[in-house]
């Protein structure tokens, strides 16, 4: 099944194929990590040597970012970083939570030996990532916490689920690095490692409920340091 226009997760894991799919993948970081500004000006000629890329190729990407609703295209007027709010914010969490928990659930219903078995080296990955206080916060942190999430709902049967969940991943990972980047964390006394070990405890344990109730508190705590920080 083919995925509207975005970059597969698949794709985006993997070494840049196409000259498209490498500015693509530089643009995304960018924005989610907040190097490229919320709202900035994304001027293609400025910008197409600094990605070392066509103006023709880097319009092609930043297409891409449009379909994931990281940019946003203003006619003739070229393209800019999406927008952030509070309000965005706000929904953004609760799609997440909607679609997230219900996937954790079926996951877990039908989830088979080899998703318990991925689940646990991806928890386990993380954990050490999480022990390590110096690689907390880092870009492998950020893929291994990806990783987890994504092996939650490994054993649910919907691509149009997991390619949605993907896009809202996203998004919340650029709140987390624009607005509070660790730091927040640490100042509200928050343990993410025991929040990641409450889910990945009822879920191998085929708990549902308390899984899917573990999993909204941990989405939504990260809205609510956000919040507070406005």
């Amino acid at each position: 099944m083919k995925l509207l226009a975005g970059v597969s997760a698949e794709a985006a894991s993997a070494a840049p194929r196409t000259l498209v799919e490498r500015a693509y993948l530089g643009l995304r970081h960018d924005v989610v990590c907040g190097k490229l500004a919320p709202g900035e000006r994304l001027r293609v000629e400025h910008l197409k040597d600094q990605y070392e890329v066509g103006a023709g190729t880097l319009r092609e990407a930043l297409s891409l970012l449009v379909s994931d609703a990281l940019v946003t295209s203003e006619g003739q007027r070229g393209f800019r970083v999406a927008p952030i709010s509070l309000a965005d914010l706000e929904d953004l969490t609760n799609t997440r939570v909607m679609l997230e928990t219900e996937a954790l659930r079926q996951s877990i219903r039908h989830g088979d030996a080899h998703w318990e078995a991925a689940l646990v080296v991806s928890y386990d990955l993380l954990t050490k990532t999480e022990t390590d206080l110096a690689e907390s916060g880092s870009d492998l942190w950020e893929r291994r916490n990806k990783a987890f999430h994504e092996a939650l709902i490994a054993g649910f049967d919907s691509t149009w689920s997991k390619y949605l969940l993907s896009i809202l991943y996203r998004h919340a990972e650029r709140y987390r690095n624009i607005n509070w980047r660790l730091t927040a964390a640490h100042a509200s006394g928050r343990d993410v490692h025991r929040e990641h070990e409450d889910i990945f405890r009822a879920a191998i344990d085929r708990q549902e409920a308390r899984a899917a109730l573990a999993l909204e508190a941990h989405v939504r705590l990260t809205h609510d340091i956000v919040k507070r920080q406005a």
